[in-house]
């Protein structure tokens, strides 16, 4: 236990800290002790500044019982004493200079940390302050240096949005918005509320330019049109968590930074700026642990949604988007995620989110407020001024309730619980059956028209004249958005690197399961034990080996189209969010995805052939094993070319497997080994089939010497058969990019 004398000295000593640092940048570099009055650049000031700050902590500090709790109380309140302080001080710009290199507060998510020389001033508060805090645990997190980011004013009116929808019969236009008109500045946090189908995200979309063309109005970024070159500066987190689930959390942000990042910063000052994020966004704790999926445990869902914000955070981003990403989080997570996009805005970034149903905490956290009601405006402005304008057009709560409840249930047209506007009553006193329901209060139809029609004639006019009264925004800003250059992060060969990379650390844990162990081992066992040292001498032998080795270009040239067709098709959310963002190209991406499966491809077959190929006794010759291997690895590549052929083009799961067990059985059958003689207007399918092609280059490499006909087939010299196969290779693969190629980019993605 600390008795009271001590704690005090250990107060004034805190206080005495803080006057070093502003005594340093106010005398010019001399520096003068707090504790001596004849000291240059105001000794007698530098005292009075010590016992005012050291009464201040005194007199408000709790439990001064224990060091420990003394110690903890003076973190959390340092930051509230080097406010007060500085406005009793000074204002100019060397003392903010000299308060930041102190503490090291000022904050912002680009990833920059404190420079070497200050991180002393930085730990003389105290040892513990290196401790990890967690975000979700309720304390915050120390605040890294800032970089500037260009400021985006963003200002969108009367925006509309039409979707065509194709019927048996028909076709019809549905209206998703209807002359939507707001803004939002950078440092501000603007949020958008309204029931499931107002159209939130699909505004977002068009905000964050993930759909580019609109039916109506227009959408200015600092007075200038959207660009592709905006994609470098807006970072978009989607509703749903697109992550892979193998890859750790730094894993994640380092792939991330390294490839989003300018090329101008090293690999090392990229993976440090991912470290950064990590500590910014309070993930050190789990940054080594596995993101998890459905089928795969990994972090919580809090800690999922930051990985998120760190994913488009990380590259410093001018504006900000976030679809709900509070959803599926209790209240106090949803808090601290809220509290961080403030923690962006601050730093100079403009920041929009969608949320569904906040708290009355979360609600009044936000800077401005759109209100939608099945895609028209209700509400636009500071949210904090939300209540009292719907309180003047006569709707008001009768009972206490969340804020943001309230305003959902009049965009829902619900008014149990709400007052009834006078125009509305009288609707409901006629007793039109169309107008009212059964508890008398009026329809949600009539509802909806009237907050539409209050906003239009109370609110609209006055915000468009805003919105189209020009900014003054300096020249400079407008220029740097309208730059049409487009910059990667990375040169291709880096991109093919990352990514390659970042595919083999993913799927290694599917190749190498126990199951698909199991299964390869299981049944080269069994064959092994059905043709047990079956031999190859006399044509009976072969022809009784020969079924061994049809079945072998059947099982290899099965799993794989199998295997290869859920690729594309499971990954295109994944390739949507990051070709939306510029990532990478889309042909680094295909030849990275398709070159990093061969190495997990060749281990199982080698293991397989191994089982196999002794136990059954075939050829014992090295050059014949190994080209039996081959074999087998040029099968396995021509079947995944066309698994991924089929999948890039029809990019629907249950399409791509019915026509991928028609496309096998078919060449299956062709093989050559079920009939011997294919009728000739359908022989053509042989040289089609990968399986015959396989099958006679296994025959040549087994019986090359001893037979030259083997089961009805002629054992030629197998350069045919190989180049066939070659060449299915590389043209399913180009089949697969053209397809790709021509795929879409889906809103929201």
């Amino acid at each position: 236990m600390m008795d009271k004398p001590s704690t005090t000295s250990l107060l004034r000593t805190k206080s005495d800290q803080l006057v070093e640092a502003i005594s340093a940048a106010m005398g010019g570099g001399t520096k003068s002790s707090p504790m001596n009055g004849d000291g240059t650049g105001g000794g007698g000031g530098s005292e009075t500044l010590s016992r005012k700050s050291s009464r201040r902590l005194t007199g408000v500090s709790p439990g001064r019982s224990g060091g420990g709790r003394n110690n903890t109380h003076i973190r959390k309140s340092r930051s509230a004493q080097l406010k007060f302080d500085l406005e009793e001080v000074s204002s100019g710009a060397a003392l903010s200079r000299a308060s930041s290199a102190s503490l090291g507060l000022s904050f912002s998510f680009t990833g920059f940390t404190v420079p070497s020389d200050e991180i002393a001033d930085m730990k003389s508060f105290s040892d513990d302050d290196d401790t990890p805090e967690d975000i979700e645990a309720g304390t915050r997190k120390m605040k890294i240096q800032a970089e500037p980011t260009l400021p985006i004013y963003l200002k969108f009116t009367e925006v509309c949005y039409k979707v065509v929808i194709k019927g048996v019969t028909s076709t019809r236009e549905k209206e998703i918005l209807t002359g939507i008109s707001g803004s939002v500045d950078p440092g501000e946090v603007l949020a958008m509320m309204g029931p499931s189908g107002s159209g939130k995200t699909t505004l977002l979309s068009l905000l964050g330019g993930r759909v580019k063309e609109t039916t109506g109005g227009s959408i200015t970024y600092n007075e200038q049109p959207y660009s592709k070159h905006l994609k470098s500066r807006i970072g978009f987190v989607t509703q749903d968590d697109i992550l892979f689930p193998h890859l750790t959390v730094r894993e994640t942000l380092t792939y991330a930074a390294r490839l989003r990042l300018p090329k101008k910063l090293t690999k090392e000052e990229k993976q440090k700026r991912a470290i950064d994020v990590i500590y910014e966004l309070g993930l050190e704790r789990c940054q080594d642990t596995m993101i998890g999926g459905s089928f795969v445990r990994g972090v919580s869902g809090g800690e999922r949604k930051r990985v998120c914000i760190g994913n488009e955070i990380i590259i410093n981003p001018s504006l900000l988007f976030l679809d709900e990403p509070t959803s599926g989080l209790d209240s106090t997570t949803a808090l601290r995620t809220v509290e961080i996009l403030h923690d962006i805005a601050e730093a100079g970034k403009t920041v929009i989110t969608t949320i569904h149903q906040p708290s009355s905490r979360l609600f009044h956290k936000f800077d401005k407020l759109i209100l939608l009601g099945k895609g028209s405006l209700l509400y636009f402005g500071k949210a904090s001024e939300a209540m009292d304008y719907f309180s003047t057009i006569g709707c008001t709560p009768l009972i206490s309730m969340n804020p943001a409840e309230f305003l959902l249930d009049l965009a829902n047209g619900n008014l149990n619980d709400v007052s009834v506007p006078s125009e509305l009553e009288d609707k409901v006193q006629i007793g039109n059956s169309d107008t009212e329901t059964r508890n008398g209060k009026p329809s949600p139809t009539i509802v909806h028209e009237y907050l539409v029609e209050a906003y239009e004639t109370r609110v609209a006019e006055s915000e468009k004249k805003k919105l189209m009264a020009p900014m003054m925004i300096d020249e400079d800003l407008k220029s740097k958005v309208v730059t049409s250059k487009r910059e990667w992060g990375a040169s291709w060969c880096e991109q093919y690197s990352i990514l390659f990379w970042r595919g083999l650390k993913e799927r290694r844990h599917d190749y190498f399961s126990w199951l698909r162990i199991t299964q390869v081992v299981a049944t080269a066992v069994i064959l092994g034990m059905l043709w047990w040292q079956s031999g190859g001498d006399s044509p009976k032998q072969m022809q009784e080996q020969s079924g061994l080795l049809f079945f072998i270009a059947v099982f290899w040239g099965f799993f794989p189209v199998f295997t290869a067709i859920f690729t594309f098709p499971q990954e295109r959310a994944m390739l949507n969010k990051e070709r939306s963002a510029d990532m990478y190209r889309l042909s680094a991406y295909f030849l990275a995805r398709t070159t990093s499966d061969i190495p997990l491809d060749l281990i199982l077959p080698v293991l397989f052939i191994l089982v196999v190929y002794f136990m059954a006794g075939l050829t014992h010759d090295v050059s014949a094993f190994f080209l039996t291997v081959l074999t087998t690895f040029l099968c396995i590549v021509a079947a995944q070319g066309l698994g991924l052929a089929i999948g890039a083009t029809l990019m629907d799961l249950k399409k791509a497997t019915t026509l991928a067990s028609v496309t096998v059985m078919t060449f299956m059958l062709a093989g050559g080994y079920f009939v011997k003689e294919v009728p000739v207007f359908i022989s053509w399918l042989r040289y089609l089939s990968y399986n015959y092609q396989t099958y006679k280059l296994l025959l040549k490499v087994q019986y090359k010497e001893k037979n030259d006909w083997v089961d009805g087939i002629k054992v030629g010299n197998g350069v045919k058969e190989a180049s066939t196969l070659l060449a299915m290779v590389f043209g399913y693969r180009i089949l697969a990019y053209i397809s790709l190629r021509r795929m879409k980019l889906h809103s929201g993605a």
